[in-house]
């Protein structure tokens, strides 16, 4: 299977492309990254997940996190290997990744822009994958602030033992 097949990859472009959910986005490719033996953090899908994070810190106004995680997305796209750059349309990701890039130095505002399927397979999946799934509205603030509505007390519990650890 092709790694783009995948359910959470899927769901990865339905969230991206229908609700430019980029929370979502990144879950569930964090999910699906772990979930594959061996895998370091110059993985493809580590770039995909960037690439969601850089968008949510532009929407939000986050500028420097916003350059600084769509710089790196970009650095390890450009070291896909052929695989990666199938099913979708690889050159168009990466000029509309480097607009994104030139848009944020340049202080614009937001702009959403989505991942085109070259894969008639790969839009078939996605189009039953969104029939299936629950999406929140696009631009709902639901969305746009996602992180700070959800429990975080695993996260705090985590950070706490990691510093506890350093010191």
């Amino acid at each position: 299977m092709h790694p783009y097949h995948h359910p959470l990859f899927i769901h990865f472009i339905v969230y991206f492309n229908r609700n430019q959910d980029y929370f979502e986005c990144h879950e569930v490719l964090e999910e699906y990254w772990k979930s594959i033996p061996e895998a370091d953090k110059e993985h493809p899908l580590t770039a995909y997940i960037l690439l969601a994070t850089g968008l949510y810190h532009w929407r939000r106004g986050n500028l420097k996190g916003a350059i600084r995680t769509l710089v790196k997305a970009e650095r390890r796209m450009l070291a896909f290997p052929p695989l990666f750059r199938q099913e979708i349309d690889f050159e168009q990701l990466l000029h509309d990744l480097k607009h994104s890039i030139e848009s944020v130095r340049a202080e614009k505002p937001f702009s959403a822009f989505p991942l085109h399927l070259h894969s008639s397979m790969l839009l078939t999946s996605t189009t039953m994958a969104a029939s299936q799934m629950d999406l929140l509205p696009a631009g709902s603030n639901t969305i746009i602030h996602k992180h700070m509505l959800r429990d975080r007390t695993d996260i705090l519990i985590s950070r706490q033992k990691k510093k506890r650890g350093r010191n």
